[in-house]
């Protein structure tokens, strides 16, 4: 049979859509992008736009395989599983669980079998294999599943559920089989990473799994996903800073730069925390690249308030931010605050966000103008480039003929390109 897969949202989206590939691959299948058999579509709900998307995708898919049977899991699939129904365009729903079993339902429907489907309630850990698209070199390994934060503005802890981890072994033996597969790099990433281990029978924290997997395999270089900000407090400096093959990018979740507003999303730390560990980080890692995420008018946001985030914004110099502006979510405490900014509003503080992230991002790309790094070429851009990703995760673009792909080459970053940093081989 033939299978297309469509993704939206995350990178645990795209982790698990990549298992769900390999999984089809190995029964048989082959992988296609238009006219297929069965078609699954991952979905996401973070936001109410999120919703709009899905459905757009829906009625997408619909239109370019309309003899196929067509599938959608993921979290509006596991929130709002009439709502998909109700569309017409889909087949079959499944959730955010038990996706392993989600091709050989796809496969009985495509040759008229029925299929009993049952939204299957989480429990442990689902494990998925971690696939590696063709002619990539890196890797996105899953350890890490569900939320127990409950932030005020987000529903993804009743979409994923509570939080569950990789056993410590099957992380050690799915980073084995990538390395075996010529795999040089792996994004450990998770819904809530800094929560993994947590529900461990002994617990083990991010920091223990980690400093197992950079000692083991020292020829594989391990890049974090999105981080709460106090994990990266003294022991995780400590214990860490002696292995060079822990990437130098650490990306910790912020949202606001402002403590009124954080308490009003139910965040669970402060500004001077964050920023103290912003700063040891900084020491123990010269050079890494901090990034975060902002989300700009939330309800009652004042304008002193956004202030306060934009200062926040320089003191921790962040190499780059990623800004959205609020977006109520139907079931979340804050869809049903009070003070609900005007979209106009909320559009023009994310552009003066925005320039002000641009402005840091290139103070901090040209403080590193003539180092040299070595960088994994990955694939070549639509200018003859090649593009990769050295240890501080700012996309790296190399003029040169005589690279291989999935071979460390050492190179001179010599300006500013696009996104990242121009740089010549050495």
């Amino acid at each position: 049979m033939k299978f297309a897969f469509y993704t939206l949202g995350c990178k645990v989206n795209l982790y698990e859509t990549q298992a769900l590939t390999q999984l089809a691959e190995m029964r048989g299948h082959q992988i296609v992008e238009h006219d297929a058999d069965a078609v699954i579509i991952n979905t996401c709900t973070v936001t109410s736009a999120s919703d709009h998307k899905n459905i757009r995708a829906f009625h997408k898919m619909r239109r370019e395989n309309p003899c196929a049977v067509i599938a959608a899991c993921g979290c509006l699939a596991e929130l709002s599983a009439e709502k998909v129904k109700a569309t017409g365009d889909i087949d079959l729903v499944f959730g955010t669980h038990d996706r392993a079993h989600i091709i050989q339902h796809c496969e009985q429907a495509v040759i008229g079998e029925s299929s009993t489907q049952e939204m299957v309630e989480e429990s442990a850990f689902e494990y998925l294999p971690a696939g590696v698209p063709a002619g990539r070199t890196r890797a996105l390994l899953k350890i890490q599943d569900g939320c127990d934060n409950f932030c005020t503005y987000c529903i993804i802890p009743y979409a994923r559920g509570h939080v569950r981890s990789m056993a410590r072994d099957t992380v050690l033996d799915e980073t084995a089989r990538l390395q075996k597969q010529g795999v040089h790099e792996i994004v450990l990433t998770g819904i809530e990473l800094s929560s993994y281990g947590r529900d461990l029978m002994p617990a083990v924290t991010l920091i223990d799994l980690l400093e197992q997997l950079l000692a083991e395999f020292p020829d594989m270089r391990f890049r974090l996903g999105s981080l709460d900000p106090r994990t990266a407090n003294d022991d995780f400096c400590a214990r860490l800073s002696r292995f060079d093959n822990l990437a130098r990018h650490f990306h910790l979740s912020m949202q606001s730069g402002c403590d009124s507003v954080l308490v009003r999303m139910g965040r669970r730390y402060r500004t001077e925390e964050y920023y103290n560990n912003v700063s040891k980080l900084k020491t123990t890692f010269p050079d890494c690249s901090i990034t975060t995420d902002l989300i700009v008018g939330f309800p009652q946001e004042t304008e002193a308030e956004f202030a306060e985030t934009l200062a926040f914004l320089e003191r921790c110099a962040f190499a780059s931010v990623h800004v959205f502006p609020f977006s109520a979510r139907e079931g979340t405490r804050a869809a049903e605050m009070d003070g609900q900014l005007p979209q106009s509003v909320k559009a023009e503080r994310a552009s003066r966000a925005k320039a002000v992230a641009e402005c840091l991002s290139e103070r901090y790309r040209m403080d590193l103008l003539g180092r040299v790094i070595d960088v994994l070429p990955e694939h070549t851009g639509a200018d003859g480039t090649w593009v990769g990703h050295g240890c501080f995760g700012v996309p790296v673009y190399i003029r040169e003929n005589a690279l291989a792909k999935n071979v460390l080459s050492r190179v001179c970053i010599t300006g500013l390109y696009r996104d990242g940093w121009l740089a010549e081989k050495i």
